[in-house]
């Protein structure tokens, strides 16, 4: 495997386990106005997300850090590109950031719902906005042979890109209520798994849809013939089991299996492009691909040394803190 071939690789893996670990944060968000019915509760589920969503975050940051510097060309006309849709990312993020940290110092109720309110909306709108942006790259973007990237506003927002936001955003949202129900005692326990089922008919609805858009208005079936149809396959297959799991009260299960929907889902998506980064709707020989936008050889093998020296400590900082907190929150009176 080439260094362009397995930095692709590291960037896919970096935006698989982001989603797979935010996603339940963002599910989180939504649900303390979708499930949580008083500040108490909304209290008990941010505080099963409080010792993670930061670290979750890092994910993204070293996935953004890894795209500048293994592929700058692709990071270049990205970001350039989605500037617009970025800045409204990155003001949704901050204000879920805030949101979540300040409510506990917020000394009026009305602060304090002002917190709540901001966490539910970044948690909404993050993940709707990512999906936009995924779903968009493998639709295809107005990239000329400069590699710059002029789109309309239907080129960002249409019928595929919003059914891929929506997916996201339901996929969080049941990734969400399945780390509640894993997380938490008494009540909003059992109140989200009843949410988890109604979200569910939704979600399975919405994955049907997506798939029929994905065969009729990208190339992910012709260039992946194999992969895209298996990976849809497991991805309803995950969902399917994640249900049937959560109904059993084996949460452990069902949160695995929730993950592993969106992990899937935006695995179909990396290996759909591959070798390709970014689509040109104009001509295909403009493509942005991992060859004429990597770095160069030595750029690439010393990030290569680094990286192998650095992430098994990062991992197992990880999955320490996970075991440390990994008790149940109870209602707070």
């Amino acid at each position: 495997m080439s260094l362009e071939a397995l930095w692709f690789v590291l960037i896919a893996v970096l935006f698989v386990g982001f989603f797979f670990l935010e996603g339940f944060d963002f599910g989180v968000g939504m649900a303390t106005r979708l499930l949580a019915r008083n500040k108490h509760e909304r209290e008990q589920l941010l505080g099963t997300i409080g010792p993670f969503w930061d670290a979750n975050e890092v994910w993204l940051i070293t996935a953004g850090g890894a795209l500048f510097a293994a592929f700058p060309n692709w990071y270049a006309t990205m970001f350039s590109g989605y500037y617009t849709l970025f800045v409204i990312l990155l003001l949704v993020l901050i204000a879920r950031g805030v949101g979540i940290e300040f409510s506990h110092h917020a000394k009026t109720d009305k602060g304090v719902n002002l917190c709540h309110w901001l966490t539910f909306i970044g948690s909404l709108v993050a993940p709707f906005l990512l999906g936009m942006l995924f779903t968009s790259l493998v639709h295809g973007m107005p990239i000329d042979g400069d590699m710059h990237l002029f789109g309309s506003f239907s080129d960002f927002v249409n019928v595929y890109s919003l059914v891929g936001g929506l997916a996201i955003v339901l996929l969080a949202l049941v990734h969400g209520l399945t780390f509640i129900g894993l997380r938490t005692t008494g009540d909003v326990h059992k109140r989200a798994i009843s949410l988890l089922n109604k979200v569910y008919i939704l979600l399975f609805v919405g994955e049907v849809i997506f798939a029929v858009l994905s065969y009729f208005q990208t190339d992910l079936f012709d260039v992946r013939p194999i992969a895209t149809p298996v990976l849809l396959g497991l991805t309803v297959l995950a969902t399917v089991l994640g249900m049937l799991f959560a109904n059993k009260g084996r949460e452990g299960f069902a949160f695995t299996f929730s993950g592993l929907a969106i992990a899937f889902v935006v695995a179909m998506l990396f290996i759909g492009l591959f070798p390709r980064v970014m689509i040109s709707s104009i001509d295909p020989s403009f493509n942005l691909t991992i060859e004429n936008a990597a770095s160069g050889h030595y750029t690439l093998t010393v990030m290569t040394k680094v990286a192998c020296t650095l992430l098994p400590f990062v991992l197992g900082y990880q999955i320490w803190s996970y075991y440390v907190f990994r008790k149940r929150i109870s209602p707070k009176k």
